[in-house]
C-alpha cells in the first residue's frame, strides 16, 4: 500500500522572493524541501544576498546539500525569468519544473492619489507581469499535473486603505489565477493554479513595531479562529498541501490562510 503523505520527492520547485530568512518565501522553500522537493531560492537586491545564503544554509541542513540552489534575478523581467528557469534546469541537472510559487512582491503604502508612478508600475510588474513571464518561460518544462501557487493577500478583498496600490496589484493577481486556471487546466497538462492569501504575518513587510501596530490590530479584529498574527509556517503548510497530489481537484481558488479573514 502506498504511503499516505504529502511527499514531494523528485519534484522541483521555484519560489520567487524567497531570500529573506524570516520571510514567507523562505519558509515555503524550507517546508517544500523537507517534503522532498529540490527548491530554488530567488532574490533580487544585492543587499539580500547574505540573507539568501542564510536561507540556503538552513535548507541544506534540513534537506541535504543538493536540495537548494540560489538565483539572483528580477522576476518582473524576461531576462530575469529566463535566468531563473535556466539555472533551475542546469544546476539541478533536470528537465522538469513541477511547482512555481509566485511569492515575490513589491509593497507600497499611502493614499492612491499620492502614489508615485514608479511605485505603481513596480507593484503590478512584480505581482502580475512577473508571474506571467515566469510561467511562459517555465511552461515548456512543466510536466502534467504541475502546480502554480500565487501568494496574494486578504487585502485584495477588503478595500484595505493603508496599502491600496499593493492590494490592487494583488487583486489583479487573483484575476490571473481565475483566468489561468482554465487555460492551463484544459490544455492537456492539467496544471492547477491557486491563490493563497495570508492575513497579517510578522515579516519585514509587517514588523513588530509601533508604526505597524494600527494596521496589524485592524486585521486582527477580523480574525475568527484566534486573536493572533499568522506565522510563516501557517502559510508554508498551506502551500505544501496545494503542491501535493492531494490538491489534485483544487484549482482557480482564492484561499484565505488568515484565521478567517475573508472580507465578509
Amino acid at each position: 500500500m502506498a504511503v499516505d503523505s504529502l511527499s514531494l520527492a523528485n519534484k522541483v520547485a521555484i519560489i520567487t522572493g524567497s531570500g529573506r530568512e524570516n520571510g514567507i518565501g523562505a519558509a515555503i522553500a524550507l517546508t517544500l524541501a523537507k517534503a522532498g522537493a529540490r527548491v530554488v531560492i530567488n532574490y533580487v537586491s544585492d543587499s539580500t544576498a547574505p540573507r539568501a545564503e542564510t536561507v540556503r544554509t538552513e535548507i541544506e541542513a534540513a534537506a541535504g546539500k543538493n536540495s537548494v540552489v540560489v538565483v539572483q534575478a528580477d522576476v518582473s523581467t524576461e531576462e530575469g525569468c529566463k535566468k531563473i528557469v535556466g539555472e533551475t534546469l542546469t544546476k539541478f541537472g533536470v528537465n522538469h519544473i513541477d511547482i512555481i510559487v509566485n511569492n515575490a512582491t513589491y509593497v507600497t503604502s499611502g493614499p492612491i492619489l499620492q502614489s508615485k508612478a514608479q511605485d505603481i508600475h513596480n507593484a503590478f510588474a512584480v505581482s502580475v507581469v512577473g508571474p506571467v513571464l515566469l510561467l511562459q518561460e517555465a511552461y515548456p518544462h512543466m510536466p502534467k499535473y504541475s502546480r502554480v501557487i500565487n501568494i496574494g493577500t486578504v487585502a485584495s478583498r477588503i478595500g484595505f486603505g493603508p496599502l491600496p496600490i499593493y492590494a490592487s496589484a494583488k487583486a489583479a493577481m487573483d484575476q490571473l489565477t481565475f483566468s489561468l486556471a482554465r487555460e492551463i487546466g484544459r490544455d492537456g497538462k492539467h496544471i492547477t493554479i491557486n491563490t493563497i492569501a495570508p492575513g497579517p504575518v510578522e515579516t519585514d513587510n509587517l514588523p513588530d513595531t509601533p508604526e505597524s501596530a494600527p494596521m496589524k490590530n485592524y486585521l486582527l479584529s477580523m480574525t475568527r479562529s484566534e486573536n493572533r498574527v499568522g506565522t510563516v509556517e501557517d502559510i508554508a503548510d498551506a502551500v505544501l498541501l496545494l503542491s501535493s497530489e492531494k490538491s489534485r481537484w483544487i484549482t482557480g481558488q482564492f484561499i484565505s490562510v488568515s484565521g478567517g479573514i475573508n472580507g465578509g
